[in-house]
């Protein structure tokens, strides 16, 4: 639980200062009143670790959507529904991001008001959910749609991660043999090649691979500190949105997994909509990471306009899918019509991706195989002519 600084006078009036352990300012002030301290001013803790500032896991989130819209059904009132699912949450964020909820309910703040509070934990999409729910009187199966939207979320990213884990494993693993070579057994072999270097007979792939060996064990640390460097910055810099662009351009421009990285989008972008759509949300702009490439379409739809012509018009989206949302808009079934789209791109999209998985796996191999044996032969001809020339 996070910590809060108070001010407070006891029954004498004396003012006494300190710090308290509790879920929200609410809890922090009953806390002093059961000390009989009167507070006159609560605040989090100067340099204090609060555990809502924090992410939760995916798939902690649906259960936790899916697990409530079954308390509320059952007739469990929603305070209560909120202690036991803080109660044996396995989150200590949510676990303490649920106790502010709670205190906040209890002082007349809607549900989604109290979630809006805390957009690490409750995105946009479900928080407008469960306030088109509570308004129309559908909470429940507003958070039953939304627990079901993201454990498939989940399961589209363990697909896709799953997909993708062999090629990343063969190229962590390159880099360490070709590393361990270069570091520990190439050096073995430079008092042999000393002689052949005077005399001006070392081949120049063996002259290279010496080169590279010798930089790598004396300036290793300057190589760790450019990766640093790179790494810091950009992260740094793909957490702003001209960054977040650039990177979506780069996904969409990489040889092989371009369309792959661009379906998935348009398909989360599809699913995220018409969810939305079907639990009574009007479009209010962006509601996914490509939140760049729609953003005109935003814009034109609050002007009163379709949304197939500027999806068209952004040159990200299939013109087959832009078909099929005018088709859905003349008709009044883009809610139906996008969920469906969703699920069409993201089993075509994963067979493509089986496909380029598959074409990735050899290709990575030979790409190691080809290093290897770039390293031997560098090292094997020039004893090999020197054994000749005895």
């Amino acid at each position: 639980m996070p910590d809060f600084a108070y001010i407070a006078r006891d029954m004498s009036g004396k003012k006494m200062t300190g710090t308290v352990s509790a879920g929200s300012e609410r809890e922090a002030a009953a806390q002093l009143g059961a000390k009989s301290l009167f507070p006159i001013s609560i605040a989090a803790a100067k340099g204090a670790r609060t555990s809502t500032s924090g992410r939760v896991k995916g798939i902690v989130m649906a259960s936790f959507y899916v697990q409530l819209a079954a308390l509320l059904r059952s007739g469990v009132p929603m305070l209560r529904s909120l202690t036991v699912l803080s109660q044996q949450s396995t989150s200590k964020t949510l676990t303490a991001v649920l106790g502010e909820v709670k205190s906040r309910v209890e002082e007349g703040e809607s549900l989604g008001e109290a979630m809006a509070r805390y957009p690490r934990v409750f995105n946009d999409m479900a928080v407008n959910m469960i306030r088109a729910g509570a308004e129309g009187g559908f909470l429940e199966d507003s958070l039953d749609r939304v627990g079901g939207f993201i454990e498939q979320q989940e399961d589209l990213k363990g697909k896709t991660m799953g997909a993708l884990a062999y090629p990343l494993f063969i190229s962590a693993v390159g880099m360490i043999v070709v590393t361990i070579l270069l570091v520990f057994f190439v050096p073995k072999f430079e008092p042999l090649f000393a002689r052949m270097r005077q005399r001006g007979a070392l081949p120049a792939a063996t002259e290279i691979l010496l080169a590279m060996s010798a930089w790598l064990r004396d300036y290793w640390w300057i190589l760790a500190v450019i990766i640093t460097v790179i790494v810091v910055t950009a992260t740094q810099y793909f957490r702003t949105p001209k960054g977040r662009r650039s990177s979506d351009m780069i996904k969409i421009k990489t040889p092989l997994l371009g369309t792959v990285f661009l379906n998935l989008a348009v398909a989360r972008f599809c699913r995220i909509l018409g969810t939305l759509l079907n639990n009574g949300v009007r479009w209010s702009g962006p509601v996914c990471f490509w939140s760049w490439a729609i953003a005109k379409a935003s814009d034109e739809i609050t002007a009163g306009q379709h949304l197939a012509k500027p999806l068209g018009a952004s040159k990200h989206f299939p013109p087959s899918v832009v078909e099929m949302i005018s088709i859905a808009e003349e008709s009044n079934t883009l809610d139906k019509i996008l969920v469906q789209i969703s699920d069409n791109l993201e089993k075509t999209t994963f067979r493509r991706l089986e496909v380029v998985v598959r074409l990735l796996e050899p290709l990575m191999l030979l790409l190691l195989a080809g290093v290897v044996m770039f390293v031997v032969l560098a090292l094997m001809v020039p004893i090999l002519s020197s054994g000749n020339s005895v």
